[in-house]
This record gives C-alpha cells, sequence and structure tokens, in this order.
C-alpha cells in the first residue's frame, strides 16, 4: 500500500457502534423477501456489504468498517439468510438470484454506482458481481478469498484443513457413517434436507461448529457458540451446503479468474491472514497473480475471520484509503 503520508486521514481502528437510519425489506422474486438496512451518512459515498457463507447473514458490527461520516453504509441478507424470508430455503437461490438482487437493490436505492465490500463467500459473490456489472463498481475490499474451485471445498470438507484442526474435525466426521465418507459435502447434503427436522438440525449443527472452531487464529467461544443457535446453523449450513454442491453455479472451476480482465481497472484492496484455514492464502495468492493491479496485504498473524485485530485493522485501512482515493476524485 502507498506510504502514509500519501493518504494521512486513513484510520485503521474501527469505527463506532452505530444504528442504522433505515431497516426496510424488498420482494425480489415471487418467492424471496431481503432485508437491507443502511447506516451512516445518507447523502455520502455508497457502499454495499456481501456476507459470508452464503447463509451467514448480516451483523451489526459489519457497520464498523465504514467510516459513518463518509459513508452511507448499505447491508442487506442474501436471499434464506438472516432476517430475509423465507428462512433457510434453497428454491430460487443461486449465485446469479443474489446478483440480481443486488442490481435491484442498487436501483431501488437509486444508486448509480458503489464500493462492494466482501469476505469468504462475500469476495466470491463481489467478483461475480462485478465480473457481471463492472460499469457499476467503483472500487473493492476483499478479505479471505474463495473462488469456490474443488480443490478449495475438498481442503476444508473432505479432510485437508483435519490436519489442523483434528479435534474440531472428529464430530463433523462422526456425523457421518464410514460407508459416506467418500464425500462428505454430499452425505451432508442428504441430512440437511432430510425430511425429519431434527436431523437437519443436528447436521446443520455440526457443520457450522466445524467452520465457527477453525475461523480464527486464536479459539473464540463467541464464533463457535454461533453453532448452539439452530435457526442459524439451519440457515448457514443449508444454504452453504446448497451452493457448494452445485459448485457456486459457475459454469467451470476457474470461472472467476478467468474473467479477471473485465475487472482489473477497478481500485481493489485484497487482505488475507496468512493461517487462514477456511480460505487458505492459495486462493488469494492464485487471485494476486491473476491480478497484480489489486494490492494483496497479507496479515502475518491472522487466520480467517474479519473479526481479528490485523484482519479488522487492515479493512479499515483499506475503507479509509478507498474513501481518500473516492474524495480526491470528486467533482470540484
Amino acid at each position: 500500500m502507498e506510504p502514509k503520508e500519501l493518504f494521512p486521514e486513513i484510520s485503521r481502528s474501527l469505527y463506532p457502534d452505530i444504528e442504522p437510519y433505515s431497516t426496510c425489506f424488498l420482494k425480489v422474486s415471487d418467492i424471496h423477501t431481503i432485508y437491507y438496512e443502511q447506516s451512516g451518512n445518507p447523502d455520502g459515498y455508497p457502499v454495499v456489504f456481501l456476507h459470508g457463507g452464503p447463509g451467514g447473514g448480516t451483523s451489526p458490527s459489519n457497520r464498523k468498517f465504514f467510516d459513518p461520516n463518509f459513508y452511507r453504509i448499505i447491508l442487506f441478507d442474501q436471499r434464506g439468510a438472516g432476517r430475509s424470508t423465507p428462512h433457510a430455503f434453497l428454491e430460487e437461490n443461486t449465485t446469479w438470484d443474489l446478483i440480481e438482487d443486488i442490481e435491484k437493490l442498487r436501483d431501488h436505492l437509486k444508486i448509480p454506482e458503489w464500493l462492494v465490500f466482501g469476505g469468504s463467500w462475500g469476495s466470491t459473490l463481489a467478483l461475480a458481481y462485478s465480473e457481471s456489472h463492472p460499469d457499476k463498481v467503483t472500487g473493492m475490499v476483499l478479505r479471505g478469498i474463495f473462488l469456490l474451485r474443488k480443490k478449495e471445498i475438498d481442503w476444508f470438507y473432505e479432510g485437508g484443513a483435519a490436519a489442523i484442526f483434528p479435534d474440531a474435525w472428529e464430530p463433523f466426521r462422526d456425523l457421518i457413517p464410514e460407508s459416506e465418507r467418500g464425500c462428505f459435502v454430499d452425505a451432508y447434503h442428504k441430512r440437511l434436507n432430510s425430511n425429519d427436522k431434527e436431523t437437519q438440525y443436528a447436521a446443520a449443527r455440526a457443520w457450522t461448529k466445524w467452520e465457527m472452531m477453525t475461523a480464527h487464529l486464536l479459539p473464540n467461544e463467541v464464533s463457535i457458540k454461533r453453532g448452539d443457535d439452530d435457526e442459524f446453523c439451519l440457515a448457514f449450513a443449508r444454504i452453504e451446503n446448497h451452493y457448494f454442491v452445485n459448485k457456486g453455479f459457475f459454469p467451470s472451476d476457474s470461472y472467476l479468474l478467468d474473467n479477471i480482465e473485465k475487472i482489473k481497472h477497478i481500485k481493489t484492496v485484497i487482505v488475507q491472514g496468512r493461517y487462514d484455514v477456511c480460505c487458505p492464502l492459495m486462493s488469494a495468492w492464485d487471485l494476486h497473480k491473476a491480478w497484480p493491479e489489486a494490492d494483496l496485504r497479507v496479515v502475518p498473524d491472522a487466520g480467517h475471520s474479519a473479526n481479528e485485530p490485523g484482519i479488522s485493522q487492515e479493512l479499515v485501512a483499506a475503507t479509509d484509503k478507498l474513501k481518500c482515493i473516492f474524495k480526491e476524485n470528486a467533482p470540484k
């Protein structure tokens, strides 16, 4: 990143808690209605926050990555997640549906173009959205890069990450009979879509706890406890698994990398934890090699979560750096 003297206003501390000035629902299909909120400056520079999972939903802490005096902060829960309805619903729930929803929301809010911020699955969606609508994106902040390739799914769900977290892996593994362990994603798909609700909940808890126990460099009890919330787990696990079974609904394994040329002009900061076990550095590195113009920031003492100190500092620095650029380029 450029020397600090070029961007003297850059902050690295999370902004204070704020409340939204607007909370609404937008009907995006005959089936789905999405929750969205706005906070910060109603006349500010628009930024849309794309949450992870898919199925993770947004939380109030997501607002803190942005200067509320400068940014008009837009958060929304993707189909089936958070406060969007129907809860944990998989029909008409694909990457391309979500991209259309982002456009419907932008159009509904009368925003010509905006900054896009996304981590983990949110980085996947941010890349897919910007490659589909490059003229609507003025900048991106991406964290914990996930390109939804087979080797990334296999690493996390088929035994790779188990080498680092064998204690967390065993409960995830042991829910599945040995005869079905040839593909854990498929075995969980069967249970997450069972006609028996308790079978769904048991699979959802195991799936979610595995991810929550591996998302931080150091154990985070608040994150791990989310694995005890059945309603959160059901949306998180069912929607994630649905997307992974369907390979992200992309036409090819390398789709996002193959289309990088469309977005190379967009100012982008990539923040990646060195010890991210959920979305290992290999994906951010592959993206960096395909897109050297983007600013890759590797945090040496962090895992996957946006809430780890080193990651959150770099994310705030990225939104502040872009704030300085947007101010500089604003019409005089």
